[in-house]
């Protein structure tokens, strides 16, 4: 007998799900919407995507050609992990969120939109109700049509008891005659949510049967239930399954890693794991740390062979792990049977040396020969490329190199206009006065980066400030609409080996218009050594820098030894500061 509800109301459901009736024509221009919410799981709050029809059934065509999008499949999953992200924040909150797909009314799309939001905090009862109490329940809401959508997206904000959505399900298949697919998604993600196995395999039963493709976002919360499960194999399965129609999402493929590591088959979990990487799906911080925290305590070459591969990872694409992480990282390596490894976490001295190793990191700076490709292909790609980012005219760059030409070399650049928004109580001026006394300090010399309205006298630029402050540097001041970036590289690039830059941009928009891998790795490299961050004071008064290091911040090894930089807390987001503390690893012989 299935799970999904009590032996009365099941019968009652299953003889109206059955009926041949509920295959219901689909026709190729009705409205698809893909509703996003949130669903808190025992680890993160994880968001999971799905499509509803404005149908009650989605049966596709035996061709699947009215499912699916024209998009790649690695599209599609890539804009769905993408719209996670970005509406994270508010769907936490509570909000719905809908977009449209094969071009419905705006109109009519955005009444459907308005109506949810206007019941996202609806109370979902306690206990199950008898459908009269439903219907009256119904009848009172202030938009009918939408009720049972509201009303789940709330069981699952408030995870409610199964046995409520049990029953409104029951009321719906009752007086509808047939469960639309959406309503049996939400039920999955409230089965996904509170780990009820043998739900989550009665849902799949049923969709299997009644639809002939399940889309990315319910076989999502599938894998998900039941690789956290005992039945975790059935999870290999659906992957297996997605893999025939679709690319499997990252979140498909770390959820079975997940669960092959904490079954110690950790085998399977790299093979899976190498699998992801070729389908260019870049693996989470919280991936990797599984395969450390369920790897503890093992033998193994080629193990330690995979797990060093994942920290050489860190380092080619500068990812430093949070403190958690790498405290995953310590125990694995002090784990390790005979390895005799040790960890301290330290401070690298400014040199360079590691205190407890005393070993030298490696130096920030490049050879020559890197330098003068770097800035070859600097000026070739985003300079005088098709960099899209860059939007000032030929004829100004071309009187900015003269003006720089004439001038060389600059000890600091600066981007003007990036520094003077450090304090927002501050007028910019201020900030921008501040900054440059600072770094003019040992007769540097400075060119700062301006907009021509930084001349204007107004609220944030006073002239008699701006005449102070260009008495102690040099400026050049592009138009206002101008992209200050290339600017900034051509001046700090054309100055030598030993001028450093200060902005609080990664620039990663220009890194990625070079051409090639090596290219952007020495841009990395660079970049590291010769941005100066800044930080405020302990008082928060004054602006004060952190100089750029002189030995180079990524994962490094000599093999008897492994330094590690780490951050405090857990982002995965790109930041042009580099972390100042650091785990030192020793194999004692």
């Amino acid at each position: 007998m299935m799970a999904l509800f009590s032996q009365t109301s099941q019968q009652v459901f299953q003889a109206l799900l059955w009926k041949c009736r509920m295959f219901w024509p689909v026709f190729r221009r009705q409205q698809l919407f893909a509703v996003s919410f949130s669903i808190p799981s025992r680890e993160k709050v994880s968001y999971f995507s799905f499509v509803t029809s404005s149908s009650t059934a989605l049966p596709a065509d035996p061709k699947g050609t009215d499912v699916f999008p024209s998009k790649k499949r690695s599209e599609i999953d890539y804009e769905e992990e993408k719209r996670w992200d970005e509406e994270s924040k508010e769907i936490s909150e509570g909000g719905l969120h809908f977009s449209s797909s094969v071009g419905a009314p705006k109109k009519l799309l955005m009444s459907q939109v308005m109506s949810r939001q206007n019941f996202t905090k609806v109370q979902p009862p306690e206990k199950p109700l008898q459908a009269e109490e439903w219907n009256r329940l119904k009848e009172s809401f202030r938009s009918p049509k939408i009720f049972e959508t509201v009303m789940f997206n709330s069981m699952v904000r408030c995870n409610s008891p199964i046995d409520v959505a049990k029953s409104l399900l029951t009321y719906v298949a009752k007086s509808d005659g047939d469960v639309a697919y959406s309503l049996l998604v939400k039920y999955l993600a409230l089965c996904v949510q509170q780990g009820q196995t043998s739900e989550i395999r009665d849902v799949y039963d049923i969709m299997k049967r009644r639809f002939k493709v399940i889309e990315s976002g319910a076989y999502n919360l599938l894998i998900r239930g039941l690789s956290n499960s005992d039945q975790w194999r059935m999870a290999l399965t659906l992957l297996e399954e997605v893999k025939k129609i679709m690319i499997p999402s990252r979140t498909n493929y770390e959820s079975c890693i997940k669960a092959a590591s904490r079954h110690q088959e950790m085998d399977l979990a790299f093979e899976l794991y190498h699998e992801m990487l070729a389908k260019d799906l870049v693996p989470s911080l919280d991936v990797l740390q599984a395969f450390f925290d369920f790897s503890r305590g093992m033998k193994g070459a080629e193990l330690q062979k995979e797990l060093f591969g994942m920290l050489l990872h860190l380092r080619e694409n500068q990812i430093y792990p949070h403190k958690t992480f790498m405290w995953s990282i310590k125990l694995w390596f002090e784990s390790i049977p005979g390895g005799n490894w040790r960890g301290h976490l330290t401070n690298i001295k400014d040199s360079g040396q590691c205190p407890v190793c005393n070993h030298q990191l490696e130096d920030s700076d490049l050879t020559e020969e890197e330098y003068n490709n770097l800035r070859e292909k600097i000026v070739r790609d985003v300079i005088h490329g098709t960099d899209p980012f860059r939007k000032t005219s030929p004829q100004e760059f071309q009187a900015f190199q003269t003006f720089v030409e004439n001038r060389l070399p600059f000890d600091i650049v600066i981007d003007g206009l990036n520094v003077s928004h450090i304090k927002p109580t501050k007028m910019h001026c201020e900030n921008l006065f501040d900054a440059v006394n600072c770094l003019a300090k040992e007769n540097a010399r400075l060119l700062v980066l301006g907009r021509k309205h930084m001349l204007t006298d107004s609220s944030n630029w006073k002239r008699e400030i701006m005449k102070e402050i260009q008495n102690k540097a040099d400026f050049f001041f592009a138009e206002n609409i101008s992209e200050d970036d290339p600017f900034l590289l051509y001046a700090a690039l054309q100055s030598g080996k030993h001028c450093k830059f200060v902005t609080r941009d990664f620039l990663r928009d220009h890194k990625a218009c070079l051409s090639d891998s090596l290219t952007r790795h020495l841009f990395r490299k660079w970049q590291r050594g010769h941005q100066i961050a800044f930080a405020s004071s302990v008082e928060g008064k004054h602006i004060r820098f952190l100089p750029a290091l002189c030995y180079d911040c990524v994962v490094q090894t000599t093999g008897d030894t492994w330094h590690i930089p780490y951050k405090d807390t857990l982002d995965e987001k790109y930041s042009y500061r580099v972390p100042r503390k650091w785990l030192c690893i020793q194999q004692k012989r």
